[in-house]
């Protein structure tokens, strides 16, 4: 007799590779983890385009979507294609008002075209775009999890964040977000699980959390 498994697929941010999971350990008996990784995108490819290409690496019926970040952002608009036994969307933004002010003024002015993404081969750079901190005694980490360095994809995901016009919250989505999160700092209002203590990037520091609360939540 085959095993029915729950096929629980992890979509890491922006800029970073999937071994940021490497820590969330779900029962091995109920659960199958699979790892999302981002690709580089077509020129002025829209988020709606790349989100359908992501949708066609899942090999799964009925799965559980889990996003951090701009990855957040994107299994939402995944979401909008396919039908998913539960949606999960971490350290991230419910919709286009929760983008801190920055965000909004750079749509405004389109200064985001502007950011020197050409430096991404420095990792203190793209730590700043991704994690929302400069490196201090954590450049290893960042060396680790920081590998998707390419200009093209910098600037479309620069690009998609500050663009997305998602208007109002996916009402059958599970957001969960922590309260020290510094690069979405507005997003724990509303329906959300809030995580104490939680920085942006949780998923690493606060892996315990997930291992433990993730399998009720998915089968409630």
């Amino acid at each position: 007799m085959n095993q029915e498994y729950i096929h629980v697929y992890l979509m890491p941010g922006m800029a970073a590779n999937p071994s940021i999971f490497e820590y969330i350990k779900l029962p091995e008996d109920q659960f199958k983890i699979h790892w999302l990784e981002w690709f580089i995108p077509e020129p002025k490819e829209s988020l709606e385009s790349y989100a359908k290409r992501m949708i066609s690496k899942i090999e799964h019926d009925n799965i559980v979507l889990l996003g951090v970040s701009f990855g957040g952002i994107l299994v939402q608009e995944m979401s909008k294609h396919m039908s998913l036994r539960k949606l999960f969307v971490v350290s991230s933004v419910k919709s286009k008002h929760e983008l801190p002010k920055r965000m909004k003024l750079m749509k405004v002015t389109k200064a985001y075209k502007l950011l020197p993404t050409q430096l991404v081969s420095s990792i203190d750079v793209l730590a700043t775009y991704t994690f929302g901190e400069t490196i201090t005694k954590r450049i290893e980490l960042y060396k680790k999890y920081l590998s998707v360095n390419d200009k093209r994809y910098l600037d479309w995901a620069i690009e998609n964040v500050i663009e997305w016009n998602q208007d109002s919250p996916n009402l059958d989505a599970i957001y969960i977000h922590g309260d020290k999160d510094a690069v979405f700092p507005h997003s724990c209002q509303g329906n959300c699980i809030i995580i104490k203590g939680g920085s942006h990037i949780m998923i690493i520091n606060k892996y315990k959390w997930f291992n433990e609360n993730l399998p009720k939540l998915i089968l409630n």
